[in-house]
Protein backbone atom coordinates (compact mmCIF):
# COMPACT_ATOMS: atom_id res chain seq x y z
CA UNK A 1 0.00 0.00 0.00
CA UNK A 2 1.29 3.24 -0.80
CA UNK A 3 2.28 6.37 1.19
CA UNK A 4 -0.70 8.49 -0.02
CA UNK A 5 -3.02 5.86 0.18
CA UNK A 6 -2.30 4.67 3.96
CA UNK A 7 -2.28 8.76 4.48
CA UNK A 8 -5.55 9.12 2.71
CA UNK A 9 -7.10 6.07 5.09
CA UNK A 10 -5.85 7.37 8.57
CA UNK A 11 -7.77 10.71 7.66
CA UNK A 12 -10.25 9.27 6.57
CA UNK A 13 -10.41 7.16 10.16
CA UNK A 14 -10.01 10.46 11.66
CA UNK A 15 -12.50 12.17 10.59
CA UNK A 16 -15.20 8.89 10.83
CA UNK A 17 -14.00 8.61 14.11
CA UNK A 18 -14.40 12.13 15.29
CA UNK A 19 -17.73 12.14 13.84
CA UNK A 20 -19.54 9.00 15.31
CA UNK A 21 -19.17 10.71 19.06
CA UNK A 22 -21.29 13.77 17.50
CA UNK A 23 -24.14 11.88 15.99
CA UNK A 24 -26.71 12.45 19.07
CA UNK A 25 -25.78 16.30 19.05
CA UNK A 26 -25.92 16.50 15.35
CA UNK A 27 -28.74 14.75 14.35
CA UNK A 28 -31.64 14.63 16.74
CA UNK A 29 -31.29 18.00 18.30
CA UNK A 30 -31.97 19.13 14.51
CA UNK A 31 -35.06 17.63 14.54
CA UNK A 32 -38.17 20.03 13.88
CA UNK A 33 -40.33 18.82 16.55
CA UNK A 34 -37.05 19.52 18.71
CA UNK A 35 -37.48 22.76 17.72
CA UNK A 36 -40.71 24.38 17.51
CA UNK A 37 -41.16 26.54 20.73
CA UNK A 38 -37.91 27.91 19.54
CA UNK A 39 -37.65 31.39 17.66
CA UNK A 40 -35.55 30.75 14.19
CA UNK A 41 -31.56 30.95 14.50
CA UNK A 42 -29.74 33.49 15.19
CA UNK A 43 -32.81 35.28 17.14
CA UNK A 44 -32.16 35.86 20.95
CA UNK A 45 -33.76 33.02 22.73
CA UNK A 46 -36.47 33.54 25.50
CA UNK A 47 -35.02 32.58 29.25
CA UNK A 48 -37.86 30.12 30.08
CA UNK A 49 -38.38 27.08 31.13
CA UNK A 50 -37.69 25.68 27.65
CA UNK A 51 -34.07 26.82 27.18
CA UNK A 52 -33.07 25.82 30.65
CA UNK A 53 -34.80 21.88 29.47
CA UNK A 54 -32.76 22.89 26.06
CA UNK A 55 -29.48 22.99 27.88
CA UNK A 56 -29.59 19.61 29.91
CA UNK A 57 -31.13 18.23 26.37
CA UNK A 58 -28.17 19.05 24.55
CA UNK A 59 -25.82 17.98 27.92
CA UNK A 60 -27.81 14.77 27.56
CA UNK A 61 -26.68 14.40 24.14
CA UNK A 62 -22.95 15.12 24.80
CA UNK A 63 -23.44 12.20 27.31
CA UNK A 64 -24.72 9.81 24.18
CA UNK A 65 -21.63 11.22 22.54
CA UNK A 66 -19.34 9.38 25.56
CA UNK A 67 -21.72 5.89 24.70
CA UNK A 68 -21.12 6.51 21.19
CA UNK A 69 -17.34 7.03 21.11
CA UNK A 70 -16.73 3.43 22.17
CA UNK A 71 -18.01 2.88 18.38
CA UNK A 72 -14.83 4.13 16.71
CA UNK A 73 -12.66 2.54 19.84
CA UNK A 74 -14.09 -0.94 19.30
CA UNK A 75 -14.10 -0.47 15.15
CA UNK A 76 -10.76 0.91 15.22
CA UNK A 77 -8.86 -2.07 17.16
CA UNK A 78 -10.70 -4.47 15.16
CA UNK A 79 -9.32 -2.98 11.84
CA UNK A 80 -6.02 -2.72 13.81
CA UNK A 81 -5.98 -6.34 14.18
CA UNK A 82 -7.57 -7.72 11.50
CA UNK A 83 -8.39 -5.12 8.64
CA UNK A 84 -7.11 -1.84 7.37
CA UNK A 85 -4.77 -0.93 9.69
CA UNK A 86 -3.97 2.94 8.96
CA UNK A 87 -8.31 3.75 8.61
CA UNK A 88 -8.70 2.01 12.09
CA UNK A 89 -5.60 3.45 14.08
CA UNK A 90 -7.67 7.20 12.81
CA UNK A 91 -10.66 5.47 14.54
CA UNK A 92 -8.98 4.48 17.14
CA UNK A 93 -6.93 7.37 17.70
CA UNK A 94 -10.04 10.16 16.70
CA UNK A 95 -12.57 8.27 19.20
CA UNK A 96 -9.86 7.59 22.27
CA UNK A 97 -8.89 11.45 22.27
CA UNK A 98 -13.09 12.23 21.90
CA UNK A 99 -13.43 10.43 24.92
CA UNK A 100 -10.69 11.95 26.86
CA UNK A 101 -10.99 15.11 26.12
CA UNK A 102 -14.41 14.99 27.17
CA UNK A 103 -14.21 13.21 30.21
CA UNK A 104 -11.16 15.06 31.93
CA UNK A 105 -11.21 18.62 33.41
CA UNK A 106 -10.75 21.34 31.36
CA UNK A 107 -7.55 21.90 30.24
CA UNK A 108 -6.00 23.68 27.20
CA UNK A 109 -5.96 19.90 25.47
CA UNK A 110 -9.51 19.28 26.49
CA UNK A 111 -13.18 20.04 24.74
CA UNK A 112 -14.99 21.13 28.06
CA UNK A 113 -19.09 20.79 27.72
CA UNK A 114 -20.51 24.05 26.57
CA UNK A 115 -24.04 23.38 28.17
CA UNK A 116 -23.54 22.08 32.37
CA UNK A 117 -25.75 21.94 34.79
CA UNK A 118 -24.24 25.13 36.34
CA UNK A 119 -24.97 27.27 33.21
CA UNK A 120 -28.76 26.15 33.37
CA UNK A 121 -28.78 27.38 37.12
CA UNK A 122 -27.51 30.58 36.44
CA UNK A 123 -30.04 30.94 34.14
CA UNK A 124 -32.48 29.91 36.30
CA UNK A 125 -31.36 32.64 38.92
CA UNK A 126 -31.54 35.26 36.22
CA UNK A 127 -35.17 34.40 35.43
CA UNK A 128 -35.48 34.21 39.76
CA UNK A 129 -34.34 38.19 39.67
CA UNK A 130 -36.25 39.25 36.80
CA UNK A 131 -39.26 38.02 38.72
CA UNK A 132 -38.36 39.64 41.99
CA UNK A 133 -38.22 43.06 43.29
CA UNK A 134 -34.32 43.48 42.37
CA UNK A 135 -35.22 42.96 38.23
CA UNK A 136 -33.19 45.90 36.21
CA UNK A 137 -36.98 47.36 35.15
CA UNK A 138 -40.59 46.83 35.45
CA UNK A 139 -40.98 44.71 32.75
CA UNK A 140 -38.15 42.57 33.01
CA UNK A 141 -37.91 40.04 29.80
CA UNK A 142 -34.34 38.26 29.89
CA UNK A 143 -33.17 37.47 26.30
CA UNK A 144 -30.29 35.33 25.59
CA UNK A 145 -28.76 37.15 22.46
CA UNK A 146 -25.49 35.75 21.22
CA UNK A 147 -23.05 37.30 23.60
CA UNK A 148 -24.80 37.60 26.65
CA UNK A 149 -28.53 37.68 28.22
CA UNK A 150 -29.94 40.99 27.93
CA UNK A 151 -33.29 42.51 29.27
CA UNK A 152 -35.32 43.24 26.01
CA UNK A 153 -36.98 46.34 27.29
CA UNK A 154 -34.07 48.45 29.41
CA UNK A 155 -31.09 46.06 27.60
CA UNK A 156 -29.53 45.66 30.47
CA UNK A 157 -26.51 43.20 31.15
CA UNK A 158 -27.95 40.45 33.08
CA UNK A 159 -25.53 37.17 32.60
CA UNK A 160 -22.15 37.62 30.86
CA UNK A 161 -22.06 34.24 28.95
CA UNK A 162 -21.94 33.56 25.06
CA UNK A 163 -24.08 31.24 23.84
CA UNK A 164 -23.21 27.60 22.59
CA UNK A 165 -25.35 26.25 19.82
CA UNK A 166 -28.37 25.16 20.63
CA UNK A 167 -29.47 22.65 18.20
CA UNK A 168 -31.82 25.24 16.28
CA UNK A 169 -31.77 25.08 12.30
CA UNK A 170 -29.39 27.88 11.49
CA UNK A 171 -29.94 29.67 8.18
CA UNK A 172 -26.75 28.63 6.39
CA UNK A 173 -28.36 25.30 5.52
CA UNK A 174 -28.35 21.71 7.41
CA UNK A 175 -25.01 20.82 6.18
CA UNK A 176 -23.30 23.85 7.03
CA UNK A 177 -25.13 24.17 10.27
CA UNK A 178 -23.73 20.58 10.79
CA UNK A 179 -20.39 21.26 10.01
CA UNK A 180 -20.37 24.52 12.29
CA UNK A 181 -21.52 22.38 15.37
CA UNK A 182 -18.85 19.93 14.25
CA UNK A 183 -15.77 21.87 14.24
CA UNK A 184 -17.08 24.04 16.85
CA UNK A 185 -18.52 21.08 19.64
CA UNK A 186 -21.69 23.14 20.27
CA UNK A 187 -19.08 25.97 21.59
CA UNK A 188 -20.02 29.90 21.15
CA UNK A 189 -18.31 31.25 17.91
CA UNK A 190 -18.16 34.97 18.56
CA UNK A 191 -16.12 37.11 15.80
CA UNK A 192 -16.81 40.53 16.86
CA UNK A 193 -18.10 42.22 19.95
CA UNK A 194 -21.94 42.52 19.76
CA UNK A 195 -23.27 46.48 20.57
Amino acid sequence: MGLGLSLFLFVCGLLTGHFIPRIPMLTITRLKSFNQVFPAHPRPIPVDGYLLARVLHMRTMRRWGLIFAIIPLGFGWMMLKWSTAMFGMGMFLAGGWTLISWLLPSTPFTSPSPWTRSLAEQLQLVRNQAASDSSCCDSTLPEWEMTAVRCRACRATLLKIPRPDLGRPRLDGKIMGLVRLWISDGNAIIIGEEE
